[in-house]
């Protein structure tokens, strides 16, 4: 006698919003594309976070919905339909707004999408006051006080300046000194850094310069290629450059000078606190020639264990229980979709496959760009936080890749 296995009826995901989203007519078409579905950022800034929610309902979670919830996703967004009509609205006033004052940076979706759904629930459609609350809006985002990167293409733009930058560029990478002395172990660090670290340890391996140390062979053919940070075989003196697009930022190694400042000059949040201009540019010619093309050397001490930690992310596990690389190894492991992709690699999109096995080079180079960060910021990593910055740049590539496998397989199925 044979026993029937129950399969539950799937419906993808996408397909389901798609559906949902064609329903609500051409009120919301300033959130969606020519296809009438919608944008990808409206997903994920606007109905992810705000009306699906699937942290408080991890039933609408997955790439795909079992048939017995597509009715309740269905209802949630069909529900949501006047607020996303009125967001649309307001979308469209803060666009008109900023086209009137000139303004270029930043994404207007990444910047106000979520500004137009507060609007929308919290106001409704736009009504005669429309253009005041959108100026004030705009003033809230923009008004920051910082360097703006119309600032920074102003001043690299100048023929004159320029010159002179990348005759200081020249003379910088002229004049740097190879590191030859042999790194001390991390390990001991490394063992208990998650729960007891030890100050004394790591600010002894900070005056030993071990972080600089880690560095010595990244000019090696292939080395900084192999983690990631470069697409050449050795690293080369960067470009001055003129423009940056964060959707096409080459590796960190490769990036010119504009554009490792490009990034946090499009966040109206992080810039706050930045140095002005031709000091951000100055100080971002002196840092592209240090070891690991960082500045500071708690910076460089926390890539080199980042690198140490991150090994075992991509190999077999080499890893004492409990160390910082036992640790990233185990989440790491947890994640079904990387089991997925492992076991069966021809079911996965190529992309996606590239995530999953080249996933310590994809965590070296958000490593770098973190501390890059916090060094244009002023903000050293101390002894306590060197784990929250190795665990939560495994954090943000996991749901990076996350989101691509679930976008890449959603496309399939709508296909």
């Amino acid at each position: 006698m044979s026993t029937a296995r129950a399969v539950t009826a799937t419906i993808p995901r996408g397909a389901l919003v798609a559906r949902a989203w064609a329903g609500l007519g051409d009120a919301v078409a300033p959130l969606g594309n020519p296809a009438g579905r919608p944008l990808t950022r409206t997903v994920k800034l606007i109905l992810d976070p705000l009306v699906l929610r699937p942290v408080q309902n991890p039933e609408f979670a997955a790439g795909a919905i079992a048939a017995e919830h597509a009715d309740a996703l269905l209802s949630r967004i069909a529900d949501a339909g006047p607020a996303l009509a009125a967001t649309a609205s307001w979308f469209v006033v803060l666009k008109k707004e900023r086209r009137r004052r000139w303004i270029t940076e930043g994404n207007p979706q990444d910047l106000y999408f979520q500004r137009c759904f507060e609007l929308a629930t919290g106001r409704g459609e736009p009504g005669p006051d429309a253009a005041e609350v959108a100026a004030v809006v705009l003033e809230e985002v923009h008004g920051r006080d910082g360097p703006t990167v119309a600032a920074l293409r102003d001043f690299v733009a100048d023929p004159g300046r320029a010159a002179e930058l990348t005759a200081l560029l020249d003379a910088a990478w002229a004049a740097r000194e190879p590191v030859v002395q042999a790194p001390p172990a991390t390990a001991p660090f490394l063992a208990t850094c998650a729960v007891a670290p030890d100050h004394g340890l790591f600010d002894a391996l900070v005056a030993s310069r071990a972080g600089a140390a880690a560095a010595a062979d990244l000019d090696r053919p292939g080395v900084a290629l192999a983690h990631g940070l470069t697409s050449r075989d050795v690293p080369v003196r960067p470009e001055l450059g003129r423009a940056a697009s964060k959707a096409n930022l080459p590796r960190p190694f490769d990036r010119s000078i504009v554009e490792r400042l490009f990034p946090p000059l499009t966040n109206a949040f992080q810039r706050a606190g930045l140095a002005d201009v031709p000091t951000l540019v100055r100080r971002e010619i002196a840092r592209s020639t240090g070891p690991w093309q960082l500045a500071e050397e708690e910076s460089r001490l926390v890539v080199a264990l980042g690198r140490d930690a991150s090994a075992d992310l991509a190999g077999p596990p080499t890893a004492e229980p409990g160390s910082a690389a036992a640790r990233l190894r185990s989440r790491w492991e947890r994640e079904a979709y990387v089991h997925r992709v492992l076991r069966v690699p021809s079911s996965a999109p190529p992309e996606v496959r590239a995530d999953v096995h080249g996933v310590r080079e994809a965590y070296l180079r958000r490593l770098w760009v973190r501390l890059h960060g916090r060094e244009l910021r002023h903000d050293t990593v101390t002894p306590d936080q060197v784990w929250d910055v190795l665990d939560g740049v495994l954090r943000s590539v996991i749901l990076d890749q996350r989101d691509r496998l679930r976008s890449a397989l959603e496309r399939e199925a709508v296909a």
